[in-house]
């Protein structure tokens, strides 16, 4: 019921930039938080920035300085600007959003289907 839509993805050479969109839609109550998680190939998925209802952020160690993440509440958007992007920086980018359907339910964690990242010469 709830959809998670990821755009922006794509090819960048090292040192370029990149700007992802995920726009949230369907039963929603309200949002906790939103943000963006990344998977490489044989590794884990990371956190790569979020933000909170308050507008709080926090971002990777490897992301600091070159990624700024950003919404817009009113359309229930999260964006994630990718500035000096490395090569390490190649991988599945997953939109996520903590979401309360109804006022009296828990919230709950809900996914984009991702979009691919990659960053080479």
């Amino acid at each position: 019921q709830v959809q998670l839509v990821e755009s922006g993805g794509g090819l960048v050479q090292p040192g370029g930039s990149l700007r992802l969109s995920c726009a949230a839609s369907g039963r929603i109550f309200s949002i906790n938080a939103m943000g963006w998680y990344r998977q490489a190939p044989g590794k884990e998925r990371e956190l790569v920035a979020r933000i909170t209802s308050g507008g709080s952020t926090d971002y990777a160690d490897s992301v600091k300085g070159r990624f700024a993440i950003s919404r817009d509440t009113a359309k229930n958007t999260v964006y994630l600007q990718m500035n000096s992007l490395k090569p390490e920086d190649t991988a599945v980018y997953y939109c996520n959003a903590i979401i309360s359907k109804y006022y009296n339910e828990a919230s709950r964690n809900y996914w984009g289907q991702g979009t691919q990242v990659t960053v080479s010469s």
